[in-house]
């Protein structure tokens, strides 16, 4: 490497003794192999999951079927299933709040109702359920929905670069989500 590089070209006895640059060229090419034995490329010791069997396995109210996704171009693909994890992520956060308040059960019976329009709701199916009134119902349905939209709003903002984003991409993941219907 010291005859075939530059090494001897940019000898200059003005610049130190030719002993002090031999030694720090074999100290840099010692260095720079200890680099190479130890460099993990493209993944190293790293396993790959195939993304295909991870969304198989990941529970989603949102799937796609075997037939939709062969038709589907990729980037719709994509699209639905980013908004469908984008969702499931703010539900599982609300899951998780009503379970810290001792309340997983009502939210297990009433979560149905965050997508649902307010007339497709029975909420006197729901206060026999639940044992409580349908006022309490009704109240219950409109603070989750709201804590709901809080939660879905926090998380498209981790995805954005600037808070006025989130509205444009919440209107682009509700549209994505409706295309797959």
């Amino acid at each position: 490497m010291v005859l075939k590089g530059q090494l001897l070209q940019r000898a200059n006895p003005a610049r130190g003794r030719f002993r002090s640059l031999v030694l720090k060229a074999l100290e840099d090419f010692l260095r720079d192999a200890q680099a190479k034995r130890s460099a993990r490329k493209r993944g190293g010791d790293v396993q790959f999951v195939s993304w295909d069997d991870w969304m198989s396995e990941a529970p989603s109210q949102f799937s796609i079927s075997q037939q939709e996704s062969d038709r589907w171009p990729a980037e719709r693909i994509f699209d639905v299933r980013w908004a469908a994890t984008v969702v499931e992520r703010a539900l599982s956060r609300l899951g998780e709040e009503c379970e810290t308040r001792g309340r997983r059960r009502v939210f297990d019976m009433l979560s149905p109702c965050l997508a649902a329009e307010r007339n497709n709701v029975s909420y006197s199916k729901f206060s026999k359920t639940l044992g409580i009134p349908e006022a309490s119902v009704k109240r219950l349905v409109h603070q989750m929905r709201v804590r709901y939209r809080a939660l879905l709003r926090e998380e498209v903002g981790l995805t954005v670069e600037k808070p006025d984003e989130i509205d444009d991409e919440l209107r682009y993941l509700c549209a994505a989500l409706s295309a797959a219907e």
